[in-house]
């Protein structure tokens, strides 16, 4: 709760003030970008910003992610700036088609675009359908954006790539500026059309001199996209397996396992097999069960320590973009949790190796004065409530001091206690 107190008014505007909402793309699209630049949109729209401004530099990344950029900014209610820089940059394979989605592509000097055709997960060419599909789509957003449809169907079939002076003479790009302040100066009065087919409108930029304001991933978001890399992914999902099977092949404290589970789901999370939120929900499920298993079977604290990555993990996953958990909460909260599962397993561990506190084990063992005594026979007061008791070895008399060695149905089979056993009763008795 306090971290959701304490997140910012996602970078609303004073009134009167124009203002463009800036981000960053470096890298892989990947699902993280995707919902980065998804949540970008909202708060472009819910804070009044001129416009959402994307640096982009892209080697590629997943074409599903990829479709989920291009779609949000086809539907976009705000305009969307996309500006390939700085020079030496590249909008290559899914960069090409997110630069043509927006209302207005930018590159900076030096900057190339295209190389579209997609590739299998192995680096493998791809079948001729998913090639056509491509195709289909890299054309289908020219057209929406009035851009070249000759050179978006050829960076698919044939793998083109032109620089950014190419790309302004064949209407690939609207502009070629070295800065963001250049690219905000020169996009001003601009006339783009925002909004889904059903509810389009035009509005006119207004970003000359325009006040940026700063969005980028933040330090849960910057681990996300490094989580989602290829190569983690591949040394997740080898040690998740190894640890396993060393596991199963000579059980232990359980250590390798945890490791095992935990190194899985994130394999597949970053492999995008499975989505954010999921894995989230798979982590929580672990971090209870692990908490639980410390608190059943304490031993070394490896259910303990391995609960507690497991939940930091769900709350990076879970939450993100507005509802995304400041650090300064979710650290301590896991570190509380794990330790307090740590403890009830000690305390567990303690109670269960104690004396019993109740049943028939809490009455054996117990030494006791016969009060009432006849042959084997007699009586005996224990906590607070009278026992018939039956001599195991000898005749029982008054006063004599028995300990409790067995239990038939309601009478206790006593024993003498030993050598100081016998006394004579008081008065009181």
């Amino acid at each position: 709760m306090a971290g959701l107190l304490a997140l910012p008014a996602a970078g609303a505007a004073p009134a009167g003030e124009r203002t463009v909402l800036a981000t960053r793309v470096d890298g892989t699209i990947t699902p993280v970008v995707e919902g980065h630049l998804e949540d970008g949109l909202r708060r472009a729209e819910a804070g009044d910003h001129a416009a959402l401004l994307v640096e982009l530099d892209t080697p590629g990344g997943l074409l599903e992610s990829t479709r989920g950029i291009v779609r949000a900014f086809l539907n976009a209610r705000v305009p969307v700036i996309v500006h390939v820089s700085p020079s030496g940059a590249r909008a290559a394979s899914a960069g090409a088609y997110i630069t043509m989605a927006a209302h207005v592509a930018a590159m900076a000097p030096g900057t190339h675009i295209g190389a579209g055709t997609p590739v299998g997960g192995q680096g493998e060419e791809a079948s001729e359908k998913v090639v056509n599909d491509s195709a289909a789509f890299a054309v289908s957003i020219a057209e929406q954006r009035g851009r070249n449809t000759g050179f978006a169907e050829d960076m698919v079939r044939e793998g083109t790539s032109i620089s950014d002076r190419a790309a302004l003479r064949q209407n690939v790009v609207d502009l070629v500026e070295p800065s963001r302040r250049a690219v905000l100066d020169a996009a001003d009065g601009r006339r783009v059309e925002v909004g889904s087919e059903d509810r389009r409108r035009e509005v006119v930029l207004r970003t000359a001199g325009a006040r940026v304001v700063e969005y980028d991933l933040g330090f849960f978001g910057e681990l996300r996209q490094m989580l989602a890399s290829p190569e983690l992914a591949y040394l997740f999902l080898s040690i998740g397996t190894l640890a396993v099977i060393y596991e199963l092949a000579s059980p232990g404290m359980g250590f390798g396992g945890v490791i095992g589970a935990i190194a899985l789901l994130l394999g597949f999370t970053a492999l995008s097999v499975l989505p954010f939120n999921v894995a989230g929900l798979f982590l929580i499920l672990l971090a209870a069960a692990l908490f639980a298993g410390e608190v059943v079977t304490p031993g070394i604290g490896a259910f303990a320590g391995g609960g507690t990555v497991a939940l930091v993990f769900a709350g990076i996953f879970l939450f993100r973009g507005e509802t995304e958990v400041d650090p300064a909460v979710l650290w301590p909260t896991a570190l509380v949790v794990g330790a307090g599962s740590l403890i009830a397993g000690r305390l567990a561990w303690r109670a269960r190796r104690g004396p019993p506190a109740t049943g028939e084990e809490a009455l054996l063992g117990r030494e006791v004065v016969v009060s009432r005594a006849e042959g084997d026979r007699g009586q005996v007061l224990l906590d607070g409530a009278w026992w018939d008791v039956l001599g195991r070895d000898s005749p029982l008399a008054e006063g004599q001091l028995v300990r409790v060695v067995d239990r038939q149905d309601l009478v206790l089979v006593v024993e003498h206690a030993g050598p100081g056993g016998d006394r004579q009763p008081s008065e009181k008795e």
